[in-house]
């Protein structure tokens, strides 16, 4: 079976516009989130947003076409880099993940706009920077991000294309927020995963984009293998996860499996952990049944937010930058165990040694993933 390596990426967030600047403000311990106002008739809460006067100027300055939504401009900001490093051919993927899309665009129509197809996003994408087969829409809630790596991977390996872009992304907007306030979901705070006064999740957004391929170049600057991937659908309920963590449980035993690792070889687990009572209480469990609990542990939902489609494969690539800086970045907020089964909660950045990582999300409709990362 090929082996598939991750060998560039890059993303686009309220905490910058490029790795560097992420990595520095993660180093520094500065959060996207603040409050922020977005339906009128509502108080302004806790999210991570881009600035979008910022927005437009990066992207004014490395574009000239002004037809695009907002949330198609965060798209192209982060894979442009990409595409000016590596090849598109004739056997190239390209894989879009997003829950929503351009639902924004729907506010006041009374006609569907063309451009809130997912479809039709990923197309207008694929046809900007020229790739020559038809683009592949990634949207199972929020596990999204993940499994875009983990099917950029088995169909590389399945000899279906050589190689493979991937972008994730969404952006905040009254419909998502409205959604998340009929589940009564929305923190009051910056939100505190896996602590004991949690209270709920901050929104976030933001774009993120990788190359994945099973040709290596000695030009590589770095590459991360992708050496397992599980997504197990639990079924448990429209929006709250199984108690015992049983999909979430099975998608790690089966990543881990086919990565041929054990509990003691992973150095490092990037966590979904929202800050809901329910999610993060999943989490704890699935990964005491696999063994994991002592096995260093974050979530950057406190940085970034949670950024639905975005957030699996944006918080694998920080992951691996952690792995390339020999760093463990700290679970913002997190002061107090507020689950029933132990975590080792990573409390502040710390120097370590990381081979494997450990990558794992969940999401509405009983949806788990994981995938495990092996750097080389």
């Amino acid at each position: 079976m090929k082996e598939i390596y991750i060998t560039d990426y890059n993303c686009v967030t309220p905490l910058g516009f490029d790795i560097p600047s992420n990595w520095n403000a993660l180093l520094e311990g500065k959060s996207g989130v603040a409050k922020h106002k977005i339906i009128e008739n509502q108080e302004a809460f806790f999210a991570s947003m881009i600035n979008s006067e910022k927005l437009e100027e990066e992207f004014n300055r490395l574009f000239d076409n002004k037809d695009f939504t907002r949330l198609e401009k965060m798209f192209l900001l982060s894979l442009k880099p990409l595409i000016e490093r590596n090849n598109i051919t004739e056997e190239t993927a390209f894989i879009l993940s997003t829950t929503k899309g351009n639902i924004s665009s729907l506010k006041n129509q009374t006609i569907l706009p063309e451009g809130v197809y997912l479809s039709n996003l990923a197309q207008k994408i694929a046809e900007f920077f020229g790739f020559k087969t038809k683009p592949i829409v990634i949207s199972n809630a929020c596990v999204s991000g993940v499994m875009a790596i983990a099917v950029a991977k088995n169909m590389i390996q399945a000899g279906k294309y050589k190689d493979a872009f991937i972008v994730a992304g969404d952006e905040i907007s009254e419909f998502v927020v409205s959604g998340f306030n009929s589940f009564q979901a929305i923190g009051t705070e910056i939100c505190k995963p896996y602590d004991k006064n949690r209270n709920g999740i901050n929104l976030g957004e933001a774009t993120a984009a990788a190359y994945l391929t099973s040709e290596l170049n000695s030009n590589e600057k770095f590459s991360f293998k992708v050496s397992g991937d599980s997504a197990i659908n639990d079924a448990n309920h429209i929006s709250g996860p199984s108690r015992t963590g049983d999909g979430l449980f099975a998608s790690i035993r089966n990543a881990m499996t086919e990565a041929q690792v054990s509990a003691e070889n992973i150095d490092f687990i990037s966590a979904h952990g929202t800050a809901t009572l329910y999610n993060d209480e999943m989490e704890a469990i699935a990964f005491n049944r696999m063994e994991l609990q002592n096995i260093p542990l974050n979530s950057l939902k406190a940085y970034y937010g949670h950024c639905l489609g975005a957030s699996g494969l944006l918080e694998s690539i920080i992951s691996m930058e952690s792995a390339l800086h020999g760093t463990l970045i700290s679970s913002k907020n997190f002061e107090e165990t507020g689950t029933s089964q132990p975590l080792n909660i990573i409390k502040e950045n710390q120097p370590a040694e990381i081979k494997y990582i450990l990558k794992t999300a969940s999401g509405f409709g009983g949806c788990n993933a994981a995938i495990v990362l092996e750097k080389c």
